[in-house]
């Protein structure tokens, strides 16, 4: 079962990297709500992510969510430790702060250009990160982690650019047609193929005629030679009892 999920984990990331310019180390930006399930499932982040998605990484949070989560009940002050000890990231809201998923969402922007992971257990915010193409989701469930396939918009906007790639391609060939004075039509002009003879290997064996033997007879010529049969020979003695008896009279 692991290695189905590594798989999996693996295609998902080489989608990220071949179609939105995701690279290695990836960059993860942590909530509090991640934190408070790994601690209650006893999960550690620092040692089972980087195992789990098989590469570097570098985690970050925001002042944003660290204040969030101070202000919180006691019951997460473990959590409030784990986020203290990633990396924070300058997100523009040091004189305000403002709810951490609203924090996570503008460092994101409408293309998620610094490729960001988004690691939450937040379902408002996974629906939101979802409208944005070429964002990660990663969530726990019970004591695994999860890499969420692409949506369906990652998916769509990947192959835009796929179709945009080929469009821009045919127009920089009709430009370079165009400065080179090459006409479509002799572009188009096919090269004619010459006649060639039959592929001996392709060639059956010539049949030999074979004439029925009602033409032979009209035709006159010799019918098949007809098989001989083998003649009993009889011995001396015994030609000579049977004309014996023959020759005796019947006695009636």
């Amino acid at each position: 079962m692991k290695i189905k999920r590594y798989k999996k984990v693996q295609k998902c990331m080489e989608f990220y990297t071949n179609n939105f310019g995701f690279r290695k180390p990836y960059q993860i930006l942590v909530d509090g709500t991640f934190c408070f399930e790994a601690l209650q499932n006893k999960i550690n982040i620092s040692d089972n992510i980087p195992r789990y998605l098989q590469s570097e990484i570098k985690f970050l949070t925001t002042s944003c969510v660290i204040i969030e989560m101070e202000n919180l009940d006691r019951k997460v002050r473990g959590a409030v430790v784990i986020l203290k000890k990633f990396a924070v990231h300058k997100c523009g809201h040091e004189k305000k702060a403002i709810p951490g998923s609203k924090c996570l969402l503008s460092m994101l922007g409408k293309a998620n250009e610094n490729h960001y992971i988004i690691a939450t257990q937040d379902r408002d915010l996974e629906n939101n990160v979802r409208l944005i193409p070429g964002v990660p989701l990663l969530y726990l469930h019970m004591k695994t982690p999860v890499l969420e396939h692409p949506s369906e918009i990652s998916v769509l906007n990947a192959k835009k650019k796929l179709s945009g790639i080929g469009i821009a391609e045919k127009t920089a060939l009709d430009q370079l047609k165009q400065a080179n004075g090459v006409l479509e039509e002799e572009m188009n002009v096919r090269k004619k193929k010459k006649r060639r003879g039959p592929n001996p290997l392709s060639c059956k064996k010539k049949k030999t005629n074979t004439q029925q033997p009602s033409i032979r007879k009209k035709e006159g010529l010799p019918e098949k030679e007809k098989r001989k049969r083998k003649k009993l020979r009889i011995s001396k003695h015994v030609k000579e009892e049977l004309i014996k008896n023959t020759m005796q009279p019947s006695t009636n």
